[in-house]
């Protein structure tokens, strides 16, 4: 099996590493400007190594077969399975261009923070690893019949999003229109292109939180709000303290310990002079 890689990492294209998973995604960008970019998820690998040439024109001519129900479309080295292939968008030169650059320069950044190497589009088969083909493929379905004007606004509103929320809106709209052709503009792909390219964004959208942020559970204790005051608590308290006595006869340790350390209670008689009380005779 003949897989171009970066000598460093071994990955190859966008973070894909046949030794870990089998299942990725494949962009197959045509050498000529004006022929579509296919989109192709393929669940496994040829132990075979059976398959379209790798790279170049043989990848792109695949690209354009497929769509039309043949060839092996995405087939982008030798070792690709044809029987594992699912396409899942075929998008217009012109399309395509409008959302590469945001696409690369996001999943590069990403994969950047994992410590591995970017990746960058090259003419013919270009793979992804799963879940960023996943995610790229939701950009597609979202500006597949789109209003070119509305295609900045489809990629802030995909940005916004956190990975795992396109993961899920991939699977979703998979699991019933994931097919390139027989699933475009019905179901839940018509509903991701009106989410992303319909629903309302500011050019200056504000950070997302941190994940600590979102799962915190208390609040710091200078803005954790106070509980309301119970209206006449503090007079009841008051009145309480007031009477005292009676709040302090009743038994409280508080009013024991003072009433036995005060003079009168020393000398027993119930506040008696000494000598007048039993306490005091008693005592003699």
């Amino acid at each position: 099996m003949t897989v171009r890689r970066t000598a460093r990492s071994g990955a190859a294209g966008f973070g894909f590493r046949p030794e870990e998973s089998e299942h990725h995604f494949v962009v197959t960008v045509p050498a000529g400007n004006r022929e579509d970019v296919t989109f192709a998820e393929h669940l496994r690998l040829d132990p075979e190594g059976s398959g379209a040439a790798n790279g170049g024109g043989g990848g792109a001519a695949a690209g354009s077969g497929m769509a039309n129900g043949g060839g092996t479309a995405g087939a982008w080295f030798p070792g690709a399975d044809p029987a594992g292939v699912r396409l899942r968008a075929v998008l217009s030169r012109a399309r395509w261009n409008a959302i590469a650059d945001e696409a690369r320069v996001e999943f590069n950044r990403r994969l950047r923070k994992e410590g591995r190497p970017a990746g960058r589009w090259r003419t013919g088969g270009n793979p992804l690893a799963r879940l960023l083909g996943k995610e790229l493929t939701l950009l597609a379905w979202a500006v597949e019949d789109a209003d070119p004007a509305l295609i900045p606004a489809a990629i802030r509103n995909w940005l916004g999003l956190a990975p795992e929320e396109r993961w899920w809106l991939f699977t979703m709209t998979a699991a019933a229109t994931g097919h390139a052709l027989h699933g475009r503009n019905r179901g839940w792909r018509k509903a991701v292109r009106f989410a992303l390219t319909e629903n309302p964004v500011e050019a200056a959208a504000a950070p997302r939180p941190a994940a600590s942020d979102v799962f915190s559970l208390s609040a710091p204790e200078e803005s954790r709000p106070r509980p309301p005051r119970r209206k006449g608590g503090a007079r009841r308290g008051g009145a309480g303290a007031g009477k005292g006595g009676g709040g302090e006869r009743s038994g409280s340790p508080v009013s024991m310990h003072a009433a036995a350390s005060s003079p009168l209670a020393a000398q027993g008689g119930g506040g008696e002079p000494p000598g007048r009380g039993g306490a005091g005779k008693g005592g003699d």
